[in-house]
C-alpha cells in the first residue's frame, strides 16, 4: 500500500577530486618503496648502516630546521623593526626558507627516499624554481577564481554547501557604554523567538 509520499531523492554526491582519490595511494607506495630500499640496503651493507644513516639524517634536518627557523625569525625581526623605524621594508630576506624547512623534515623523517628529496630541496637552484613554479601555480590559481573579494568568495562557499542551509545574519555592535540598571544586571534572559 503505498501512502502517496514522494520518496525522498538525495542529490548527486560531488565527484572525489584527484587529489584525494590518489593521495592515499601514494602515500601507501612511497611508504613501501621506503621500507623496500632500507631492506635493500641492510642486506648490501649491514642493519648498524642503515640505523646509522637514519640517525644521521635526523640529526642533519634537525640542524637544517633549526637554521632555517633562526633565520626566519631573524628576517621577520628585521622587517617589524624597519616598518617601525617608517623605512620601507627590502625584500626577498626570507627567500627559501620555508623550502630549507621541509628539506629539513624530510631529512628527519625515516627513509631513503625522503632523505634524497629533502636533500634536493637544499640546493639553491632548486629553491629558486620550485619558488618560480609555485607562485606561477597560485597566480594561476587565484586568475581562474570567481571575480570578487576574498569576502565574497566565503560567502559563495558558504551558500554552496551540500546540505543547502544558509543562515544569513548581521553582527551589530553596541560600542556605547551602558548606565548600570536592570538591563545590565547578569541574570536569565528571555527566549530567543524566531
Amino acid at each position: 500500500m503505498t501512502t502517496g509520499v514522494p520518496t525522498p531523492t538525495h542529490p548527486a554526491r560531488p565527484r572525489r577530486s584527484r587529489l584525494r582519490t590518489f593521495l592515499p595511494l601514494g602515500i601507501a607506495l612511497w611508504l613501501v618503496l621506503e621500507i623496500w630500499l632500507l631492506t635493500v640496503v641492510a642486506g648490501a651493507a649491514s642493519g648498524f648502516t642503515v640505523l646509522l644513516l637514519l640517525v644521521a639524517g635526523f640529526v642533519l634536518g634537525s640542524v637544517i630546521v633549526k637554521r632555517a627557523g633562526r633565520r626566519a625569525f631573524r628576517n621577520l625581526s628585521e622587517t617589524l623593526q624597519q616598518q617601525q623605524s617608517g623605512a620601507a621594508p627590502t625584500g626577498g630576506g626570507g627567500d627559501g626558507n620555508g623550502l630549507m624547512m621541509l628539506g629539513g623534515l624530510l631529512l628527519m623523517l625515516p627513509g631513503l627516499i625522503s632523505d634524497a628529496v629533502g636533500l634536493l630541496l637544499l640546493i639553491p637552484p632548486v629553491q629558486k624554481a620550485l619558488s618560480r613554479y609555485a607562485e606561477r601555480a597560485i597566480e594561476r590559481k587565484i586568475r581562474e577564481a570567481v571575480p570578487g573579494s576574498v569576502g565574497d568568495a566565503f560567502q559563495q562557499a558558504r551558500i554552496h554547501r551540500p546540505d543547502g542551509k544558509v543562515v544569513q545574519g548581521e553582527v551589530i555592535r553596541d560600542d556605547t557604554p551602558r548606565e548600570p540598571g536592570p538591563a545590565s544586571r547578569p541574570g536569565p534572559h528571555p527566549p530567543l523567538t524566531g
